[in-house]
């Protein structure tokens, strides 16, 4: 199929709909970047990509801690490309880091050890610190009358570079439009 990936939502439920289904192939040591204004959903996909990953608890924006570490538990705790489950997600968001040193010493990259994902959001201000290997999620408004529709176009990178039909797989049977 070939990146991107386009997949358009109409509403909030199939934002996180998308993210479970992601969060499903996901393997340990990925790294998914959200990139999107404020207000894209870019946290609703996150609470939908927790969620799958068996993550307890309420999931929110770590705008001011930059960084939280969620254990995750149960069946949908990662299957992904053929690797063991995902034991942790590390949820960050850098948008009040100022520069990409900043980033640099959050050690994102070190924290993506052998059983945890990465999902970040403002993931476009990560993404020279984490190298070549990420899935990137763009969320924009696809209708600024209706705030609840969202276009995501996915690209993947490094590792994600030949699991674009994977991915296109993992989410044609969602309520959202998959197109090519």
């Amino acid at each position: 199929m070939g990146w991107p990936v386009v997949i358009e939502t109409g509403s909030p439920a199939e934002t996180k709909e998308v993210a479970a289904r992601l969060a499903r192939i996901c393997a340990p040591g990925d790294a998914i970047l959200l990139i999107g204004d404020l207000g894209a959903g870019k946290t609703a996909f996150a609470q939908g990509f927790a969620a799958a990953l068996g993550v307890e608890g309420p999931v929110t924006s770590p705008t001011f801690a930059l960084v939280r570490q969620y254990r995750c538990h149960g069946a949908g705790a990662g299957a992904g490309a053929g690797a063991g489950a995902v034991e942790t997600l590390i949820h960050a968001d850098v948008y009040r880091t100022g520069t990409i040193g900043e980033v640099v010493e959050l050690a994102l990259a070190e924290l993506v050890e052998e059983s945890a994902v990465a999902l970040i959001e403002w993931g476009d201000l990560a993404a020279a610190a984490l190298g070549d290997d990420a899935l990137d999620i763009t969320l924009t408004l696809s209708d600024t009358a209706d705030l609840s529709h969202r276009i995501l176009s996915i690209s993947g990178r490094g590792r994600w570079t030949e699991r674009s039909d994977e991915v296109a797989r993992a989410l044609s049977p969602a309520s959202a439009r998959v197109t090519p």
